[in-house]
């Protein structure tokens, strides 16, 4: 990586560092609270936890009906998992969506072209950036995660655990490709665009889940590798959507990198 290189990607984690941290404070607190609440929670759980296993496609939308929520793995997945999965793809989003397009909002774009660096390069060193961004706020919050586990006392099953974690990673770094991909279409900052599509994917894979008709399709949505219930019920994520999933990430990224390098911007 060039001078100019590392000084755009430098500039950016600096320039969000600020972002990251109030959501990995808003999101990492309200899982490790959780983490936190098992213990005085765990005999009602207990009582409740069948309940919650038989109420049909509301069991089987959040993955009650695979996992028992007395335990804490269960709890972890049907909770936790539910605050992660929402909370890491809403940041990866508003990260990636005005990354390239707030140099023509904020009208900057100008002094960005008078550098010695190919567009291309400048696509590189932001994605790279937003990559960053994208796997400290998870190591961020698997930290206090991890803090809250031995806090409890509780056994958790590391294996599933960081396994978790590392397709939350995966997913976060598609939805993030996919918005950085329409970020370099965009002259304004549309944050809420790409809101909007992780909760398009979050909705789409809690129906496919439910409805039969949708079973075979439901690999369209990121979130059906990362899903908290398969993993730690000991399920094999859904292979097909992994590949499919990062082959979106591959398209989405080059789209990123020739729709910049031939858009005229405005300065």
């Amino acid at each position: 990586m060039g001078f100019i290189m590392r000084t755009i990607y430098t500039h950016e984690i600096k320039n969000s560092i600020k972002a990251l941290f109030i959501w990995f404070i808003c999101v990492g607190s309200m899982g490790f609270a959780c983490i936190l609440l098992f213990a005085s929670m765990k005999e009602s759980m207990e009582s409740i936890a069948e309940s919650f296993a038989s109420m049909g496609a509301f069991s089987d939308a959040f993955g009650m009906s695979q996992l028992s929520m007395a335990t804490l793995p269960g709890f972890y997945a049907t909770e936790v998992g539910a605050i992660q999965g929402l909370g890491g793809a809403m940041f990866a989003a508003i990260i990636s969506t005005s990354m390239l397009s707030k140099e023509e909002d904020g009208h900057t774009s100008e002094f960005l072209l008078s550098l010695p660096i190919s567009r291309r390069k400048t696509v590189a060193a932001k994605w790279c950036a937003t990559a960053t961004l994208i796997f400290l706020f998870q190591i961020l919050c698997v930290a206090l995660y991890l803090l809250g586990i031995l806090i409890l006392g509780e056994k958790m099953p590391m294996d599933k655990f960081f396994q978790f974690h590392a397709f939350q990673f995966l997913m976060n770094l598609e939805l993030g490709a996919i918005c950085y991909g329409l970020s370099a279409f965009m002259k304004k900052n549309k944050i809420g665009l790409g809101l909007g599509i992780v909760l398009f994917f979050y909705a789409y894979d809690l129906i496919a889940r439910v409805v039969p008709d949708l079973s075979d399709s439901k690999f369209l949505s990121p979130y059906s590798y990362a899903n908290p219930s398969v993993i730690f019920s000991g399920g094999d994520p859904d292979k097909t959507a992994l590949v499919f999933g990062m082959a979106i990430l591959l398209v989405a990224i080059a789209t990123a990198h020739i729709v910049y390098a031939k858009r005229d911007l405005a300065a």
